[in-house]
């Protein structure tokens, strides 16, 4: 998009000029990083990893500057506040390396604004997700997912019960659920983030359960009893997919970050594809 005193969106190949430049460097393993994202990050003036929004396994954080060079890490102050960011982004180019895909975030999208506003030039080099992937390996039809929701840390006696009821009513619709886990349990974006793991979130799923007050079918039955699948390091060489009840998968304590699949009733080869998928398999 180009127009007067607006930011250039781009992203197709030309020279690394100035300007800010979101580059997604895949899930988590860097080896699934794009060529185009290693060359663009390589050439860049400076490079940040923005580190609250996703996160990259600390292993894969020490390989980082060998793949695109030295980096500096950013957290959600200096991303949400971006005045420094934007001011080196005016007359150099800076990367701002994003696990995933750049977009995902309405952080950065903010940031796109942003630089529309003061003229600045932004491009964005895309990545691969572990949202996508999730469903890739769940063996799920992709078109029978609803809306994805996160389950938060509790925060104090606050727990948002949002995430249950959207749950609900994709289950009542007939659609699955890609649920995610928090990072933060600071909910500051401050700190190196520590993400849920299964057990927590099962908790918080009942917890949610008690307060809400619903006639939703999905809710007759024990959380626990339910069942779903278990998404563990997407990406990288510890990846695993498991099926099972929220019980049997609320006990798995390996794994850095995980997600759940919370299925509706079954169409077609899904059930076998569940099944492939068992804990005890």
């Amino acid at each position: 998009m180009v127009g007067s005193g607006a930011a250039r969106f781009t992203m197709t190949d030309g020279e690394v000029g100035a300007g800010l430049w979101l580059i997604g460097i895949g899930p988590g393993d860097l080896d699934h990083i794009t060529e185009r994202a290693r060359s663009v990050a390589r050439e860049c003036s400076k490079r940040y990893l923005e580190g609250y929004t996703a996160v990259l396994p600390p292993s894969e954080e020490k390989r980082l500057e060998s793949v695109v060079g030295k980096w500096e890490k950013l957290m959600r102050n200096e991303v949400e506040r971006p005045d420094e960011l934007l001011k080196l982004a005016s007359n150099q180019s800076v990367a701002l390396l994003i696990v995933g895909d750049p977009m995902q975030a309405t952080t950065h999208i903010d940031l796109e604004d942003r630089c529309a506003d003061e003229g600045i030039d932004f491009h964005v080099i895309p990545g691969l997700t572990a949202t996508a992937l999730a469903v890739s390996q769940s063996g799920l039809q992709s078109y029978r997912f609803g809306r994805q929701v996160t389950i938060p840390f509790s925060a104090g006696e606050y727990l948002p019960t949002s995430p249950l009821e959207m749950i609900c009513k994709n289950k009542e619709a007939g659609l699955h659920t890609l649920v995610l886990l928090d990072l933060d349990p600071t909910g500051m974006g401050l700190e190196t983030p520590r993400p849920m793991m299964p057990g927590e979130a099962v908790s918080l799923l009942e917890k949610m359960g008690e307060r809400i007050e619903s006639d939703s079918l999905a809710l007759n039955k024990p959380i626990r009893n339910w069942v779903g699948m278990l998404l563990s390091d997407l990406g990288t060489e510890e990846e695993r997919v498991v099926s099972g009840t929220l019980e049997e998968l609320s006990e798995i304590s390996m794994g850095y970050v995980h997600a759940f699949i919370l299925p509706a009733k079954f169409s077609g080869m899904e059930e076998s594809a569940f099944e492939r998928r068992g804990l005890t398999n």
